[in-house]
C-alpha cells in the first residue's frame, strides 16, 4: 500500500476526563480520594498510556506524516485514500473509528496489555511496526468486518461496527411499527438491538443469556446462551427486547436475520425521546420520534482490520 499519512487516533484517559470535569488535577484527586477511591490507579493508567503513545508516534513518524487525532474530532475529520489509521486505546475505540475510516486499513495497538482485553487490538507497542511494514509492502493480512447501517427517511444515517440500538432514551417503552419480510405489526418494547458478527458476542449475547436463563428457571429447559456469527458474515441479527403483548401491540416478530439486500423497517410512534445509537456511544445518536422511519441493513463497505502478515 502506498500511504503518505499515518493518523493516530486516541481518546482521553480517565484522568484527563477528570481534570476536564474538575478543572485541575488537584481538585480531581481530592474528589476521588474523598469518595474513597485510589487516585494512583488513574495516574498509573494515564502514564502507561502516554508512554505507549509516545513510542507509537515516534515509530510512526519514520514511515509517513503523522498526526494524532482525538476521538471527539472524528465526526468532522476527512480521511484520504493515502491514510493509514492507527488506533491506540481500548477495544471500543476501534469500533468507533471504523465508522469513520471507511475502507482504510485500521492498525490497532493495545497500549496497556494489563488493563485492556484487546480482542480488537492485535498489536502491541513492541510489534506494531511490523504491521506498518507489512502494509507498506502489501503483505499485511486484513480481516473484513461486516458493518450495519441505519438510514432514516430524513436523510440521516449511522454505521455500526458492533450493534445498533433503536428505542427510548430513558427507561420507558418504545412504541413503533416494525416491518420484517412480508409482515408488519405495532409493538411496544424496551427497544431493539441489531448486531453484526463482531458484536454477536457482546450486547446481543447478553440478551440470549437472559432469555435462556429465564427459560431454564421457569420451564426447566436446558439451554445454552452461546451464540456467535463470523465477523465477515453478510448477515445481521436483531432481537426485540422485552416485547409487550396488548390490544395495541403484538409480539410475533421478536427477532431474526437481515441478509444481503434485506431491510428491517421501523416506523417510530414515539412523540419524544426516541433514539438510535451505535456501539454503545449514546452521545452520537439520531433522533427517532414520530414521523421518522428507519431502514436497517448491511453497510455498503466493510471495516478492514490489520491482523498480521500473510
Amino acid at each position: 500500500m502506498d500511504f503518505e499519512h499515518i493518523r493516530v487516533v486516541v481518546s482521553q484517559t480517565r484522568l484527563e476526563h477528570l481534570i476536564e470535569r474538575f478543572n485541575t488535577k488537584a481538585q480531581a484527586k481530592f474528589y476521588i480520594e474523598h469518595a474513597g477511591g485510589d487516585f494512583e490507579t488513574y495516574e498509573e493508567e494515564h502514564e502507561v498510556f502516554h508512554r505507549s503513545l509516545g513510542k507509537v508516534t515516534q515509530v510512526a513518524g519514520r514511515y509517513g506524516k503523522m498526526k494524532v487525532i482525538e476521538r471527539k474530532f472524528l465526526p468532522n475529520f476527512l480521511f484520504s485514500d493515502k491514510d493509514v489509521v492507527v488506533v491506540v486505546g481500548q477495544d471500543g475505540l476501534v469500533a468507533n473509528v471504523a465508522k469513520y475510516a471507511g475502507e482504510l486499513p485500521i492498525l490497532a495497538v493495545n497500549p496497556d496489555t494489563v488493563r485492556n482485553d484487546g480482542i480488537l487490538l492485535p498489536y502491541t507497542v513492541q510489534n506494531f511496526e511490523r504491521g506498518l511494514i507489512a502494509l507498506s509492502n502489501n503483505t499485511a493480512k486484513i480481516s473484513q468486518v461486516t458493518m450495519a447501517e441505519a438510514k432514516t427517511n430524513e436523510g440521516q444515517h449511522l454505521l455500526a461496527f458492533n450493534d445498533l440500538f433503536i428505542g427510548p432514551s430513558s427507561h420507558t417503552s418504545a412504541r413503533y411499527r416494525i416491518s420484517y419480510h412480508d409482515h408488519s405489526e405495532n409493538q411496544s418494547s424496551s427497544g431493539l438491538i441489531v448486531s453484526t458478527g463482531a458484536g454477536s458476542t457482546g450486547w446481543l449475547s447478553s440478551v440470549f443469556n437472559m432469555t435462556y436463563g429465564v427459560q431454564k428457571t421457569f420451564h426447566s429447559a436446558s439451554a445454552s446462551g452461546n451464540f456467535k456469527m463470523n465477523w465477515d458474515d453478510d448477515t445481521l441479527a436483531f432481537v426485540v427486547r422485552e416485547p409487550f403483548q396488548s390490544k395495541h401491540s403484538q409480539t410475533t416478530v421478536s427477532g431474526g436475520f437481515i441478509a444481503g439486500v434485506e431491510r428491517l423497517v421501523i416506523e417510530s410512534h414515539m412523540p419524544s425521546n426516541g433514539i438510535i445509537f451505535s456501539d454503545g456511544v449514546e452521545a452520537d445518536f439520531l433522533a427517532f420520534n414520530a414521523g421518522t422511519t428507519v431502514e436497517i441493513g448491511l453497510a455498503k463497505h466493510k471495516a478492514r482490520l490489520v491482523r498480521g502478515i500473510k
